[in-house]
């Protein structure tokens, strides 16, 4: 009875370790979600790495790593980045594979584990101007260094040993987070005053700004001792590529002339047609993808058409160009202004004025240009002016503008005969027609005297004596 007993209880233990043995092998598999961000870091990037994490949720992600190979880009969608990874219920790692620079500095700071290929940098993450490529005023270089410092200090402090002694520090220094920002910042073995911190990947690691070297993400996972895994990645869709490319900042800066152009054109040809047409599909076309990616919301569209609809009003029901006209054209150029950036808080308006005046420079400039070239496109097509907002009409005699009969300017050179007497004016007989007559010397000519018609003046017939 105990052998059988025994028996049992050994089967069941072998089936009980076979199951756990099972479980542990299928549990064991991580999920690695791979993320690359290795262009210019704006719309595009921040909506595919929006879209990126939302998947590797939904797969419950162990990990994700962020591929990160880029020179920067706008601050306001490396803010969200960051925000994005600091809030992630997922673990965060990024991958340095040759530059993490300026805005891409704070994304990887933000990061719970920073891995750099040997060869890599991480730093020099000043706001500079888009254009010119000179640092901004200081207030924006205060915005950007407590960003930095605030996503430093996200990740905590170590204990560490130092000469022997123990020592609680920041994992990543928020004062050397702070000087890849500003160059007036002094750290003593770091950097000296008037130099922006730029790290090598050496040098990361000595100061805490990377957690270890490797040459791809599987070295990665390797140094973690993750030998069971499977990497996964977004797979941008047709529809993200139609997107990404109609929110490119070039055609965007089209579909607005094209908007503006067709607005004219229409409002100079009543009716609907070709130019109305194709307003309203680039109308579409620029709000239609903002929207549904998040960028623009209903207010931006409700107040564009509330645009539209008191520029028409100004123009076909109340007379002159007032308020309602002005205001109109404001309504339209502030919703194509903010349907082009992200959401801004109005705490913050200060803080991102640069990105606000850019977009506004695109839609003004735009604007001007697709109004000009539709005026001088309108007076090509048809020959004439009429397409400008004042008329510029000539009436030249030539073309048959005169205000007195022309028809007396065929007797000019021709011979006739004074019908009456003339002291100077009277009448003459020219081919059987009667016309009035003034001599061209003041001089006096008799009844039945010959005489030449010399000129016509004025709606005036003047003449000389035959000698």
């Amino acid at each position: 009875m105990i052998e059988i007993n025994m028996n049992s209880i050994t089967k069941h233990l072998f089936c009980l370790l076979l199951l756990f043995a099972v479980s542990w092998e299928i549990k064991g598999e991580e999920v690695v979600y791979q993320v690359d961000i290795k262009n210019e870091i704006g719309p595009k990037t921040w909506r595919l790495a929006r879209k990126a994490f939302t998947e590797a949720y939904k797969e419950n992600a162990d990990k994700i790593i962020l591929h990160l190979n880029t020179y920067g880009g706008m601050v306001i969608y490396a803010d969200s980045l960051r925000s994005l990874i600091l809030n992630s219920p997922v673990p965060v790692w990024a991958f340095i594979d040759n530059n993490a620079a300026s805005a891409g500095a704070l994304i990887a700071i933000a990061c719970n584990k920073i891995y750099m290929r040997k060869g890599a940098n991480i730093g020099a993450a000043t706001v500079v101007d888009g254009v010119s490529g000179e640092a901004m005023p200081d207030k924006y270089q205060s915005y950007m260094r407590s960003m930095m410092r605030a996503t430093a200090q996200s990740h905590g402090k170590d204990t560490m040993m130092v000469g022997g002694n123990q020592q609680i520090r920041w994992k990543r220094d928020p004062h050397i987070a702070e000087a890849m920002v500003d160059e007036r910042i002094y750290i003593e073995g770091v950097t000296d005053s008037g130099q922006i911190v730029t790290f090598t990947s050496h040098e990361a690691m000595q100061h805490g700004f990377c957690d270890g070297m490797a040459e791809n993400i599987g070295q990665i996972l390797e140094k973690e001792g993750i030998s069971n895994y499977s990497i996964r990645y977004y797979q941008p869709t047709l529809l993200d590529a139609v997107i990404g490319f109609l929110i490119n900042p070039i055609l965007q800066g089209i579909l607005i002339m094209i908007i503006v152009g067709g607005i004219y054109f229409e409002l100079q040809t009543p009716g609907v047609g070709f130019p109305l047409l194709a307003a309203v599909t680039a109308c579409l076309l620029y709000f239609a993808p903002l929207y549904l990616e998040g960028f623009a919301g209903n207010w931006e569209i409700i107040v564009f058409v509330l645009g539209v609809i008191l520029l028409l009003l100004e123009i076909f029901v109340i007379p002159g160009f007032g308020v309602a006209g002005i205001l109109g054209v404001l309504l339209i150029i502030c919703a194509l202004v903010f349907a082009g950036i992200d959401y801004v808080p109005f705490d913050f308006l200060g803080d991102f004025a640069d990105f606000i005046l850019y977009s506004l420079f695109m839609v003004v400039s735009c604007s001007l240009v697709a109004l000009g070239a539709s005026m001088w496109l309108g007076a090509k097509l048809l020959g004439s002016r009429k397409w400008t907002f004042a008329l510029h009409a000539e009436q030249r005699p030539e073309d048959g503008f005169v205000g007195v009969d022309m028809t007396v300017q065929s007797v000019i050179g021709k011979v006739g005969i004074a019908e009456t007497d003339l002291r100077p004016a009277g009448k003459i007989v020219v081919d059987n027609e009667i016309y009035d007559a003034v001599t061209l010397l003041g001089d006096y000519i008799d009844k039945g005297t010959a005489v030449v018609v010399k000129k016509y003046q004025s709606g005036q017939l003047y003449i000389e004596r035959i000698r």
